[in-house]
């Protein structure tokens, strides 16, 4: 095989790799999950908004969660534990604890349950 040929083949199938990664890109775009403006229950009292779910997506983001497994599935079985079950452990867990003042600015700084109780809002 010619140099030149070598190139060639080398050249299209770079080429035609990057176009199969801009298309998966361009659907995993297209096919995200909506994320609503408000969710509520049955009664109509507003549970959550929108914003507060980009908002706890930046809190497992800026945990790690996104760089383990699939797009939209594994993430969530090797991320951290953050069912309601978790969080109330962890949030009794702190609560008996005596701490010095450096503990505490580290937990405001570092735990799940203090950035949630950090940015609550009343919807």
């Amino acid at each position: 095989m010619s140099d030149k040929r070598g190139w060639t083949i080398l050249g299209a199938v770079t080429a035609i790799a990057f176009a199969v990664l801009l298309w998966g890109g361009q659907e995993i775009w297209r096919e995200a999950p909506p994320i609503p403006e408000r969710v509520v229950d049955g009664e109509g009292v507003v549970l959550f908004t929108g914003d507060q779910i980009r908002e706890g997506q930046n809190v497992w983001q800026s945990m790690g969660g996104e760089e383990v497994g699939t797009i939209w599935g594994h993430g969530a079985y090797v991320a951290p534990d953050w069912s309601a079950d978790r969080l109330h452990r962890e949030a009794v867990a702190l609560a008996g604890q005596k701490m010095s003042a450096d503990s505490v600015r580290w937990m405001m700084r570092h735990t799940l349950v203090a950035r949630i109780l950090s940015r609550k809002e009343t919807p």
